[in-house]
C-alpha cells in the first residue's frame, strides 16, 4: 500500500474521490477529499469530503445518516484520483437517490448495461407492480412452493449440464438458475446486500474436511 504522501494533491490541496457501492459496483458519487479529510475518513472507516462549496469538511452521513463505510481506498495509476469503495447505509444524492449520477447522456443500441442490482430490482418490480403477462409475476402470484420447485428444476438442468461437459449449456442453466433464485430471494425478503455480506464475513472458503472411514 502506498503512503499518503505518495498521493499528488491539486493546488489547493484536493484530491478527486470517485465513490463506488461494493455491492453492484455503480458510482454513487464524486467528491473532493484534502489530506485532513482523508485521514479522517482512514480512521473513522467513514467517508469525509471536503466541502467545496461551504469551504469546510463534510462527513458524510452526518446529518442524514447515510453514512458511507469504507471498504477501501485505491489511487490510480498517476495517483492523483482516488476510487473509493463503499457500503452505503443509504442514498448518496442529496436528492435522495443512490447515486448522483442519474441523467443519461448517450446509451449505445448495441451494448447495454448490466447488472445484478439491475435485474434484481427489475424482478422485485414484477412483484410489487404485477405485470400482465410476466412469467415472474406469474412466479410470484403462485408463491413458494412454485418458486422451490422451478429452483430444483434449474438446478437439476446445472448439474445435467456440468456433467455432459456441455459449456455453452452449463452457461445458459446457471443464468437460468441464478434468476429464479433471485425470485427466491425477493420471496423471502432476502436482498443481494444480505448475500454480499455473509460472503465477505466468510474468511476462509477452502476447509480441509476429514473423510470418516466407512466401516
Amino acid at each position: 500500500m502506498i503512503n499518503i504522501d505518495e498521493l499528488k494533491f491539486d493546488e489547493k490541496g484536493l484530491i478527486p474521490a470517485v465513490v463506488v457501492d461494493a455491492v453492484s459496483k455503480q458510482v454513487l458519487t464524486l467528491a473532493y477529499m484534502n489530506r485532513e479529510s482523508l485521514k479522517i475518513s482512514m480512521e473513522k472507516e467513514l467517508t469525509c469530503f471536503w466541502s467545496r462549496s461551504r469551504n469546510e469538511l463534510w462527513l458524510k452521513g452526518e446529518t442524514s445518516g447515510n453514512y458511507q463505510h469504507i471498504v477501501s481506498i485505491t489511487a490510480d495509476c498517476d495517483n492523483d484520483a482516488l476510487v473509493v469503495t463503499v457500503e452505503p447505509d443509504g442514498p448518496a444524492c442529496h436528492l435522495n437517490t443512490k447515486s448522483c449520477f442519474n441523467n443519461k447522456v448517450f446509451e449505445s443500441d448495441k451494448r447495454k448495461d448490466f447488472s445484478y442490482e439491475q435485474l434484481f430490482d427489475l424482478i422485485k418490480g414484477r412483484k410489487t407492480d404485477k405485470k400482465e403477462g410476466s412469467y415472474t409475476t406469474y412466479l410470484f402470484e403462485k408463491g413458494i412452493d412454485k418458486i422451490l420447485k422451478k429452483v430444483g428444476e434449474e438446478s437439476t438442468e446445472v448439474i445435467i449440464a456440468a456433467k455432459a461437459e456441455d459449456k455453452k449449456e452449463t452457461i445458459y442453466e446457471i443464468a437460468d438458475l441464478t434468476y429464479h433464485v433471485m425470485v427466491l430471494m425477493i420471496e423471502a425478503g432476502i436482498s443481494l446486500e444480505d448475500i454480499y455480506k455473509e460472503l465477505a464475513s466468510r474468511h476462509v472458503i477452502d476447509k480441509k474436511i476429514k473423510q470418516e472411514k466407512m466401516t
